[in-house]
């Protein structure tokens, strides 16, 4: 039996527009020949780009499952992102354009955000924050935060972010797991027109959280009242951002870092249900995300990039903030919610700053399908010359609206594959030289090495396997903070005895043309009757439908078939949901991918349960499809969302 079924074919193809291909920084495909043949000097050569103190001793180090990148080498992030760029031309380039949900602005160029680090990196070390210390921060999107990253940096401290979404009870596991010695916040931050109270937050946190000695508070809303008026500052303890950094002296000497210390930590969910501390460190996570910006996005001088990921996720950390400002560009950074205060949010933001290119998540796009074409086609989008996703799978008919709605049909896309423990993209098209497929994420990167195994670590040439990292890339994770020997549980287990083999956790398909189709992760494969079948599949069928935005599968306990198929499906704006629509939704999966694919059941949603990041949380989901009680719902964007299923799917079944 196949490790996952292929039910789905996708045949369209896109090569890269002749002007795009014409202009790119990488026109042919000579690269990844260059680089499968000696993939320690390719890597080497980008390590070259950045700037070091002391050069390295050797690029790769591997004693599977461990591996070190340019050891003895020494090196700073925080001067890489900055300081280098200041000496030179782009010293008044803007380097961070932001905007506020409210609506208030503010542009910091190079030279504004070199001032701001280093006053910032002096505040810290006056509460005693030194090399190796760690420090939280638990912030809106807000300059403030790429500045408190960076000046961690700059003397060595390791910082962990938390998403400002996360609950109290989130921030408390993860200061006390990485035994924090500050914590940075603010007394709020907007979302869809409310406050969420961050300082209240953290205050809850900290009753659990004894070693963090100090609480630096941004002011995020207008002082009113006086200072205070938001937000109970305790005396000793707690410092406004503000007060701290007026007479902060703005020279502040570099700490010289090894290319292994620990840059951050950033937590993940894990299986166990206590977070997993990802450990990148500082120069090969460095190396790694300032080559994959520079080519998987064809980075240009004059270009404005946005990527709309929060920094509490790795993919703020690694391409809002590390890979471009290492490259010099110019980045957006958006505060508030897609919707607020209208649907068109995005594209205004676009439209005024002059997007160049756009890095968004699939589960946004669906959201823009599902609230329709006016809104992007009400503003100039020209300006847009490179799309990207990223988050998870990108179903066929969303690349499609993305590439004709927001692209004008002119834009290549970049769809691509990583996760928090690769630090960097790991599999994705080059925009001037891959011709796309729709839901493709296409090859490995030049340098990068993939490939599908079946579950005797056997080569799947073509079909359906597990995805498996047959190579360490420089800006994956060294260890599980504090614990080593999850590491290699998680990581290097999966094929007995092969420590050589990095598992991710993702079921893949590879086409003839040897491209990779991410079929998601192998906990979401289903086993219907003995056919192996991967959720990701069945989702695209539905979306494909000119009446559904997004769909959710999960498997459901069946006395015959061992799991049958449920789906939740969101309809797009304007479709009324009927026992007709229902019907005709079961036979359209059954002549996409065929019969064994049909949902036993379909239950419309006005909107699916997902997490802050926008993953949809299908255990729950196999919660409500199997009648069984819900699980802990604090991660969930809406939970009152959760409650309605379960409300709906029981009344269906009685």
């Amino acid at each position: 039996m196949a490790d996952i079924d292929v039910l789905l074919n996708e045949n369209r193809s896109f090569p890269p527009p002749e002007p795009f291909a014409r202009a790119a920084q990488v026109s042919t495909d000579a690269i990844y020949a260059m680089a499968q043949k000696d993939p320690d000097a390719y890597w080497a050569g980008a390590a070259r780009n950045l700037e070091w103190i002391a050069p390295w001793k050797s690029v790769l180090d591997w004693t599977p499952p461990h591996a070190k990148w340019f050891t003895g080498g020494k090196i700073n992030a925080a001067v890489n992102c900055v300081d280098r760029h200041v000496r030179g031309p782009a010293r008044n380039k803007a380097a961070i354009i932001w905007e506020g949900e409210p609506g208030d602005r503010r542009t910091l160029t190079y030279w504004d955000l070199y001032r701001e680090v280093c006053k910032f990196a002096n505040v810290l070390r006056s509460l005693g924050v030194g090399k190796g210390d760690r420090v939280g921060i638990y912030l809106p999107m807000v300059p403030e935060a790429v500045v408190a990253m960076l000046a961690c940096a700059r003397i060595g401290a390791i910082h962990s972010v938390v998403f400002g979404g996360f609950s109290p009870e989130s921030v408390r596991d993860r200061m006390n797991d990485a035994q924090a010695k500050v914590l940075i916040t603010a007394d709020g931050g907007y979302r869809r027109g409310q406050v969420v109270p961050l300082k209240r937050n953290a205050d809850k946190a900290l009753a659990e959280a004894p070693s963090v000695k100090h609480v630096i508070v941004v002011q995020r809303r207008p002082g009113g009242g006086g200072d205070e008026a938001f937000a109970e500052m305790r005396e000793g303890r707690d410092h406004w951002y503000h007060r701290l950094m007026q007479n902060a002296s703005p020279d502040a000497p570099p700490e010289p870092m090894d290319s292994e210390d620990v840059l951050f930590i950033l937590y993940t969910s894990g299986t166990t249900g206590k977070p997993k501390g990802i450990v990148h460190t500082t120069g090969g996570y460095l190396t790694g995300t300032a080559e994959t910006t520079r080519l998987v996005f064809d980075l240009r001088d004059d270009d404005v990039f946005w990527c709309t990921a929060d920094v509490g996720w790795v993919t703020g950390h690694s391409y809002l903030v590390y890979g471009p400002l290492a490259n010099g560009a110019t980045c957006v950074m958006y505060e508030g919610a897609p919707d607020w205060p209208e649907r068109d949010r995005f594209w205004d933001i676009c439209e005024r700053h002059g997007v160049t290119i756009l890095y968004t998540a699939p589960t946004a796009i669906r959201a823009f399908m599902k609230w329709g074409e006016s809104h992007p086609a009400k503003h100039d989008l020209s300006r847009l010359r490179l799309l990207g996703s990223v988050g998870e799978p990108i179903n066929p008919e969303a690349w499609i609206w993305y590439h004709e709605n927001i692209g004008g049909k002119r834009c290549p896309i970049v769809d691509t594959w990583w996760q928090t423990e690769t630090g960097a993209i790991v599999i994705s098209p080059l925009p001037g030289v891959t011709v796309t497929k729709p839901g493709s994420a296409t090859r490995p990167l030049p340098g990068c090495s993939a490939d599908l195994l079946d579950s005797a670590g056997n080569r799947v040439e073509t079909g359906g396997g597990l995805l498996a990292l047959t190579r360490p890339l420089p800006a994956m994770l060294r260890t599980i903070w504090g614990d080593d020997e999850r590491y290699v549980k998680t990581y290097f287990s999966k094929w007995d005895g092969r420590k050589n083999l990095y598992f991710p956790g993702d079921g893949a398909k590879r086409d003839k043309d040897g491209y990779f189709w991410i079929l998601g992760r192998v906990d979401d494969v289903l086993n219907v009757a003995g056919h192996r079948i991967g959720t990701m599949e069945v989702e695209s069928a539905l979306v494909e439908h000119p009446s559904v935005a997004e769909a959710a599968v999960v498997g459901k306990a069946h006395e015959l078939k061992g799991q049958a198929l449920a789906a939740f499906v969101t309809v797009r704006d304007g479709t009324r949901p009927t026992s007709e629509l229902r019907d005709e939704l079961k036979q359209f999966v059954v002549d996409k991918i065929g019969a064994i694919a049909r949902p036993d059941d379909i239950l419309f949603a006005a909107d699916l349960p997902k997490t802050r990041s926008g993953k949809i949380m299908r255990r729950l989901l196999r919660d409500i499809a199997e009648g069984r009680a819900l699980g802990d719902t604090t991660t969930l964007a809406d939970p009152s969302v959760v409650a309605a299923l379960k409300e709906q799917y029981e009344e269906k079944e009685g």
